[in-house]
């Protein structure tokens, strides 16, 4: 991976697209600093850290903005929640559906209606802040509801700026611009925690060992989560010769890689999104029998959450499995080409043997997206809560941050590629 970032940077263009991604994600970083008007941020800072669940995971993916009280609280969130939403209904609703698959037109429509239906989470998630820390909120102009009209303004404003951003790296930068502000996020949020904790050793010299014992956990589930990310069935595909003219084709061997756990991070962000949204909802009645009922049997952290979330990870894994893997395509595909799996009819029924593999393996990946989303979580609150990093890492954001890392490290390795490839072409 070091030698990929050397070669990278030695190249002018590439160089020029790090550089470019390193200042956008500065500008995302800068913004976190930047406090919202009519907030008492001491005691929400206080509030955010002794809360619920929900704040603290929109806090760690937003690298502590909320927590902050800054302009950029809402990071993404209102942006994925929307990617969300639209591509459920693109397969539920004809015309969207119809969009969809009309080429680039109709990829920046349903763009463009993405990115309207995130202004509008972005204000509904806005509302959901400023009523669940009412009590922090001060008087502007002596009347409370300026200061709130003025918050939901411009942390709405802050999720859509936060939007283009991403937007922007993806275009002209490295990688997919929101996994890696995301990214940025967790980090951040880690590293200011582990300064907190190793500060703490100082009042009591056994913490170290609990901050010795939380880093172990986290080295094992680094590897593990790589080992898991590069495990892949090769299935061998053989192509038949053929001559065309007077030179003869095929007579090859190739294989057909279809990896354990294809989908990557994005089953739990979609879970995890989707889910805090009804929380957002709740605490607009923050204090009613419902809310009261909600938080205790259904809210985050209780047993049926747990449930839910091992349940929309499963199905989310599939739906971008479905996504990103066309077994019937790729059928099609080996056919016109005369490629033919070993023991397996082309056409159909290579489709459908294709298609029970994916499906068995996205089986075996999103059980390793839901442990890892749901038990070593556990094992970080009960290490992290004598040091204050309870809430400073989790197995979900470690895995966003290996996912996106190493999906970084591909990005710039084709990167490199294709630049070996132009210069051998001239």
């Amino acid at each position: 991976m070091w030698q990929t970032i050397v070669n990278a940077f030695r190249d002018k263009e590439i160089r020029k697209k790090i550089f470019i991604t390193f200042g956008l994600l500065l500008v995302f970083r800068i913004g976190c600093y930047i406090p919202l008007p009519g907030l008492d941020v001491a005691a929400l800072q206080s509030a955010a850290t002794d809360s619920n669940d929900l704040i603290g995971v929109m806090n760690l993916i937003s690298g502590g903005s909320l927590q902050n009280g800054t302009l950029f609280a809402l990071g993404v969130l209102p942006y994925i929640n929307s990617f969300i939403i639209m591509q459920l209904l693109t397969l539920i609703i004809p015309p969207l559906d119809r969009l969809s698959k009309s080429g680039e037109e109709g990829r920046k429509k349903i763009t463009q209606i993405t990115r309207y239906v995130a202004i509008v989470l972005g204000v509904v998630q806005s509302i959901g802040i400023c009523v669940t820390y009412r009590e922090y909120v001060e008087q502007i102009w002596g009347t409370p509801w300026v200061s709130y009209i003025v918050i939901v303004v411009l942390l709405t404003a802050g999720s859509t700026f936060v939007m283009w951003l991403s937007e922007r790296i993806t275009e002209y930068g490295i990688g997919n611009g929101s996994s890696l502000i995301i990214f940025t996020g967790i980090i951040a949020t880690f590293g200011s925690s582990l300064i907190s904790a190793f500060g703490t050793v100082g009042d009591n010299v056994n913490n170290i060992w609990y901050i010795l014992g939380y880093l172990a956990v986290v080295i094992l589930l680094f590897a593990f989560i790589v080992f898991i990310d590069g495990a892949e069935r090769r299935v061998r595909v053989n192509y038949a010769k053929q001559v065309k003219g007077n030179k003869m084709y095929g007579g090859q061997s190739t294989v057909i890689p279809i990896k354990v756990n294809g989908s990557g991070v994005m089953p739990i962000i979609f879970a995890s999104s989707f889910l805090m949204f009804p929380s957002i909802i709740v605490s607009f009645f923050e204090g009613t029998s419902f809310a009261n009922f909600w938080n205790r049997y259904i809210g985050m952290g209780t047993p049926v959450y747990y449930v839910f979330m091992f349940l929309f990870i499963i199905f989310f894994a599939y739906f971008y499995a479905q996504i990103q893997f066309n077994p019937m395509d790729v059928a099609r595909n080996l056919q016109q080409y005369g490629g033919t799996i070993q023991g397996v009819r082309p056409g159909k029924p290579t489709g459908e043997y294709l298609a029970k593999i994916n499906n068995r393996l996205t089986f075996f990946g999103a059980l390793f997206l839901a442990f890892i989303a749901i038990i070593p979580t556990f094992a970080f609150n009960a290490l992290g809560q004598s040091i204050g990093m309870s809430s400073a890492f989790s197995a979900t954001g470690m895995l966003i941050v290996v996912s996106v890392a190493l999906e970084l490290d591909k990005q710039l390795e084709s990167q490199i590629m294709m630049k070996h490839y132009k210069g051998f072409l001239k």
